[in-house]
């Protein structure tokens, strides 16, 4: 049984291409959803993965409506061959019923380990030449030894509160109990 999905990523676009496509593919039935790729939670997504059965093949207009990234490709299309289910997308040409499908979907997943390994390796390079050039990753500080000591003064004071502390500091209640730990009582127990 083919199966199709199509998605858009936005509510004014329509999938009026993707269902026509997909219905001349011969797909027995289609699930319809507008949402970002990025999103990972798709409902019409995951109600077509979970009705797929043994032998069925998802079929896609375009491999990008199934997953953003490669790694999310990969993963889905692993997924789905677990469960004995091909893919077919068809703009690509790609069907991973056909040995030339498996070795196209198998060249796109070492491209993608690839890519991923030269990122890691000048993701590691980068921050090696910033550590010797003197630079410290991370954010910076909040709150400097200044802000520090005035916060302190003003939780020492019983009529000013935690919350206009933060307010005239510039930071969230929970960064300043980040820095001053208890509060007004850890002031205390300090003392």
């Amino acid at each position: 049984m083919l199966i199709g999905y199509a998605r858009v990523s936005t509510l004014d676009q329509k999938p009026a291409l993707q269902i026509d496509a997909l219905k001349s593919a011969g797909c027995e039935r289609i699930f319809t959803e507008k949402a970002s790729g990025a999103q990972r939670d798709r409902p019409e997504l995951k109600a077509a993965l979970e009705y797929l059965r043994s032998g069925d093949t998802l079929v896609v207009w375009k491999l990008d409506r199934l997953a953003r990234s490669m790694r999310q490709l990969i993963e889905t299309v692993e997924d789905l061959q677990a469960r004995d289910i091909e893919l077919r997308s068809l703009t690509e040409s790609i069907d991973t019923a056909t040995p030339g499908g498996r070795l196209v979907f198998h060249i796109f997943g070492a491209l993608a380990e690839f890519e991923r390994a030269v990122i890691c390796e000048r993701t590691s390079a980068g921050l090696q030449a910033a550590r010797e050039r003197g630079k410290k990753g991370g954010r910076p500080k909040t709150l400097g030894p200044k802000e520090l000591a005035a916060a302190k003064a003003m939780l020492a004071d019983p009529e000013i509160r935690v919350q206009d502390v933060a307010t005239h500091l510039k930071v969230s209640p929970a960064t300043l109990y980040r820095h001053v730990p208890g509060g007004r009582s850890g002031l205390r127990a300090k003392e």
